[in-house]
This record gives structure tokens, sequence and C-alpha cells, in this order.
């Protein structure tokens, strides 16, 4: 498998950071919210708030590595290597269903 580094697109970086900053200040809520033992609905609820934002943060690296890495690969004569590369991302997603 290639290894992703250093070919992350400026404008999807800049995405990401912000929305893992976003997701590190829910996290710090959500352990606030256990420790006050909140309702548990509005845990399970902010909870679940989380897990779409790491899903859009994994969006965005997919993204990332669509538009750089795996057309790298496919110029670079390593089809086989981009197809099992979206086809172990496609198993992934699959799994969260």
């Amino acid at each position: 498998m290639g290894v992703c580094y250093g070919h992350m697109r400026k404008d999807i970086k800049v995405k990401a950071i912000r929305r893992l900053k976003i997701i590190e200040g829910q996290i710090r809520g959500l352990q606030k919210m256990v420790e006050e033992e909140s309702y548990c609905v509005h845990v399970i609820t902010q909870a679940s708030a989380i897990k779409e934002a790491l899903s859009s943060v994994e969006d965005l690296v997919l993204e990332n590595h669509l538009s750089t890495h795996v057309v790298e690969q496919m110029k670079g004569g390593k089809e086989a290597q981009a197809v099992q590369e979206i086809l172990k991302v496609y198993k992934l997603a699959q799994k969260k269903k």
C-alpha cells in the first residue's frame, strides 16, 4: 500500500484541521456531560454528532487521496494499487452501515 505523506491539498488540510478542532471541543463537552451524569439521550445525541463530524473528516481525507494520490498512481502506471486502495476504503465504508 502507498503511504500518504506530504500531499495534502491546502484547502482540504485547512478544512480538516478546523473540523478536528471543533470535534476536540465536542469531545471535551461530551466528557463533561458524562462526568455530570447528563440525561442519557443528550449524551447519545452529542456522541452521534461527533461521529458525523468525524465522518466528514474522513470524507475530506478521501477526497484528498482520490484527487492527489490516486491520480498520481494512475498516471504512474500503478492502476492496480489505486484500485486496491479505493476498494479498501469502500469496504471500510460498507462496515459503517
